[in-house]
């Protein structure tokens, strides 16, 4: 279920110059962020748990995830080149789940390394806070991940559509309605951030454990599935 040369091909245009801009743009941000942060307030563990939650896991996680997710699939059905993919002797099924490998790795390093350095900056690891929100991004990475590269596959408007759920749903409706919360990745990542903190407050997630790895594991699964299925439609005329 992993196909090296799709992979090559994929990491090639996730890490071409332009994407990879981006990519490290948001990290250097954060850890420019933290430092400024930790210089001006000290090791501070609430003030570490507002800029891990607030930018690393709100903001720059899924923005990385919209990047990865659909840049691993979507510029090649958007020009065609699928196509020639699609002609070679590879199960759709083991395409998609190869681009969802690299898309997670991408997400995964350039989403939890540096949240988990700026942890250290902004307080040492202390109460845990840094090594949960790692957590937290490697967990949502994954959901992400699958959930961004399912709208490359099934739209030509997956990035615009992506930002509106990262940054509109997650963001502004996750934080004002309790509803938008329990469809959220961000708060089901939280939750698993919460379970493996010190319980002292500092982390919280409006969805509960069970629940929150429940909804990860099946959306993760689901939306993988339908990406293989939408892929087997764009197959040539007497493929599978």
């Amino acid at each position: 279920m992993y196909h090296p040369t799709v992979a090559r091909l994929t990491y090639r245009a996730l890490l071409g110059r332009r994407r990879a801009a981006i990519l490290f743009t948001l990290p250097a941000l954060l850890l420019l962020i933290a430092a400024a942060v930790r210089a001006f307030n000290g090791a501070d563990d609430q003030i570490a748990a507002d800029v891990l939650g607030g930018f690393a896991l709100a903001t720059m996680v899924p923005l990385i995830g919209v990047i990865a997710g659909t840049g691993a699939i979507a510029p090649e059905i958007d020009d065609g080149s699928i196509v020639y993919l699609l002609a070679k002797p590879v199960k759709r099924p083991t395409i998609i789940v190869t681009k969802l490998t690299v898309a997670i790795a991408v997400t995964m390093v350039f989403s939890a390394v540096p949240t988990f350095i700026a942890g250290m900056i902004l307080n040492g690891n202390g109460q845990q806070i840094a090594v949960s929100y790692t957590i937290a991004a490697l967990v949502a990475s994954i959901a992400y991940s699958a959930l961004f590269l399912l709208l490359g596959t099934v739209s030509r408007h997956a990035v615009v559509i992506g930002l509106v759920y990262a940054l509109v749903w997650e963001t502004l409706f996750g934080s004002l309605i309790d509803g938008a919360r329990t469809l959220s990745v961000q708060q089901w990542a939280l939750a698993v951030a919460e379970h493996t903190g010190r319980g002292d407050g500092l982390i919280s997630s409006a969805v509960g454990l069970p629940v929150a790895v429940i909804l990860l594991v099946a959306v993760t699964l689901a939306a993988t599935w339908y990406a293989g299925q939408k892929l087997r439609t764009l197959a040539p005329a007497g493929e599978e």
